[in-house]
């Protein structure tokens, strides 16, 4: 009876040389997959390149790049926006200590906005503090000052300004109130005749803000902010750098195209860090999709999906997705997309 029962509590505890073992080996697999879906990637690049409509086009600044287009001739649903993911952690955490985990933005949100970002991602909490996840950074008029800041800087530039409540986090009290109190004269209402009409025709108003609260009431249609349906992602959760871009063509193929929308479709070319792999920073794990957005532009062309593109996000935004962005942009207006 007693050797029975030495026996059934071994196999419950397992050996443990065994059990580092099976980790070891399961985190070696893991980094030949990642290893390998990045090498994919490198591979498709090589083989098809990044030309697209408007790819060689550069704004001669891009802090007014829809200017440049011309507010009479474009229209809200010619955009390919480019936005920024989880945009206000700049400063999020402890500097080498927490914040590598955190932070996907290393500029300002007027930085930001200021080198042509045109969508703006930020998470609050209960306090109206900016956060991801548990860290909270400094507060949401930071963000708020530095948009309009923005808007009264230039004449033309619309912008999209995504304020959504932290998962795991309440809402603010009021705080759809202290949104419109905070931004009113420069916020356009939600309607959906918003995505055929030119910029010209939005002036002076030039920014659209969707509030996501988690429990407070949505806003309604004719209200100065617009409800959570009008922007939409297919967001996965994955550090694996070829699954997240083949799942950003496989859903975007599915979204009708941007002349027919009536919501904007988000498509993000980042990837997450994953508690079971050992790297958990931000940068380096994000890096491995970074730099193929030309090439996902160039495949989503290459498979007729080029009229469903719209708004395409990224961490640690750089000029030359500004630039792809803008340049899908103006090959739409001047009839070459």
């Amino acid at each position: 009876m007693s050797s029975s029962s030495n026996s059934d509590s071994g196999k419950k505890g397992g050996n443990p040389l065994e059990a580092m073992g099976a980790f070891f080996s399961s985190q070696v697999n893991r980094r030949k997959l990642v290893t390998s879906e990045k090498q994919a990637l490198a591979t498709r690049l090589s083989a098809g390149g990044e030309a697209f409509p408007g790819s060689e086009h550069r704004p001669a600044d891009r802090k007014t790049w829809m200017a440049e287009l011309g507010p009479e001739r474009l229209r809200v649903h010619q955009l390919v926006w480019p936005g920024t993911h989880d945009s206000a952690t700049n400063k999020i955490g402890i500097p080498f200590v927490t914040r590598p985990f955190a932070q996907c933005q290393s500029l300002s949100v007027y930085e930001q906005l200021a080198a042509g970002a045109r969508v703006i991602d930020v998470r609050v909490q209960e306090e109206r503090r900016v956060c991801h996840g548990v860290l909270a950074t400094y507060s949401v008029d930071v963000v708020l000052d530095d948009v309009r800041r923005f808007l009264g800087e230039t004449a033309s530039e619309v912008v999209i300004l995504e304020v959504r409540t932290e998962f795991g986090h309440d809402d603010p009290p009021e705080f759809g109130r202290y949104l419109v109190e905070q931004l009113g004269e420069h916020l356009i209402p939600q309607d959906e005749a918003v995505f055929h009409k030119t910029i010209a025709e939005l002036l002076p108003r030039r920014l659209i803000c969707v509030w996501k609260p988690r429990k407070s009431p949505a806003p309604k249609p004719g209200e100065p902010l617009w409800s959570a349906g009008y922007l939409r992602d297919n967001w996965i959760d994955t550090d694996l750098p070829e699954t997240k871009f083949e799942s950003n063509v496989k859903f975007l193929g599915e979204q009708p195209p941007v002349a027919d929308r009536r919501f904007f479709y988000r498509v993000e070319n980042t990837v997450t860090p994953q508690a079971d792999n050992p790297v958990l920073c931000v940068r380096p794990v994000t890096r491995r999709i970074h730099g193929y957005a030309r090439l996902f532009i160039a495949e989503v062309f290459a498979k007729g999906l080029g009229d469903k593109l719209q708004v395409f996000s990224t961490d640690f935004i750089d000029g030359d997705f500004v630039d792809a962005c803008a340049g899908v942009t103006k090959a739409r207006v001047d009839g070459a997309a």
